[in-house]
């Protein structure tokens, strides 16, 4: 059974690695045994000490997702440096905060280029090499924004129920062709983008009430769910997007 979650052998690209959600996701890839291409503007220093501590490689791809024509440019360097991906974790995400009245076409545009314009393109350019193995995975970091509203996070709600939409509509076009899209929908995390809900004690207090588990997430509780959709375990899961949110959407 414990082959059936083995990675060895494979190159997982996870972008947004350097800190949070992306670094947790890229050192459990890499303590199953892939080799880590981390995708983002600062430095993964304390990624690559995690991954190469689990005795697998690791490159660094400097890039800024949220500029225009990134993609192919991304998946050339991981070549050059290290493989084409067999999977790739589109963990890169940002946030604006502000009421749906207030809310300005800078921030929308933003948000939208990096959470769901660079998704697309850049599965697309992974899937390119991914088609001519015959085989890949894909994991799309999604939001318990996928399923419902929020407050003052227009273009974030919008951008997640879009990866939501853009995950279900890849595994029907690739699934035959032996790729694997799926997602991986968070819930509340103690992360750097969740520092404001965190630090207001009211909403801390009513987010607390709503899960059942009791807590906020940790970055490591989403190195099994992302071992899993990497693995052959999963061979035959797609177009899944998978809560881990500690119960909250069972509320």
């Amino acid at each position: 059974m414990s082959d059936l979650f083995s990675l060895a052998g494979r190159t997982a690209m996870v972008t947004g690695a350097n800190t949070g959600l992306g670094q947790a996701i890229a050192i459990a890839l890499a303590e199953a045994g892939a080799d880590i291409v981390a995708v983002g503007r600062s430095q993964a220093t304390q990624t690559e000490a995690g991954v190469r501590a689990a005795g697998r490689g690791f490159h660094f791809v400097q890039a800024d997702l949220g500029q225009p024509g990134v993609s192919g440019d991304v998946i050339a360097a991981a070549k050059a440096a290290a493989a084409a991906p067999d999977i790739l974790v589109n963990n890169a995400g940002i946030i604006r905060r502000n009421d749906a009245l207030d809310f300005t076409e800078e921030d929308w545009d933003a948000v939208m280029d990096v959470n769901l314009k660079t998704t697309f393109f850049l599965t697309q350019a992974a899937a390119r090499e991914m088609i001519s193995k015959g085989a890949g995975k894909v994991i799309n970091i999604a939001s318990m924004l996928s399923f419902q509203g929020g407050v003052r996070v227009a273009s974030y709600a919008a951008s997640k129920s879009g990866v939501a939409g853009l995950t279900r509509l890849l595994a029907n076009e690739w699934a035959a062709k032996g790729i694997n899209v799926n997602a991986i929908a968070p819930g509340y995390f103690s992360t750097n983008n969740t520092e404001a809900l965190r630090a207001d004690e009211a909403r801390n207090r009513s987010i607390l009430e709503r899960i059942p588990a009791g807590r906020w997430g940790q970055p490591s509780d989403l190195g099994g769910a992302a071992v899993f959709l990497s693995s052959r375990a999963a061979d035959y899961v797609h177009g899944a997007i998978l809560p881990v949110d500690g119960g909250w959407l069972a509320r």
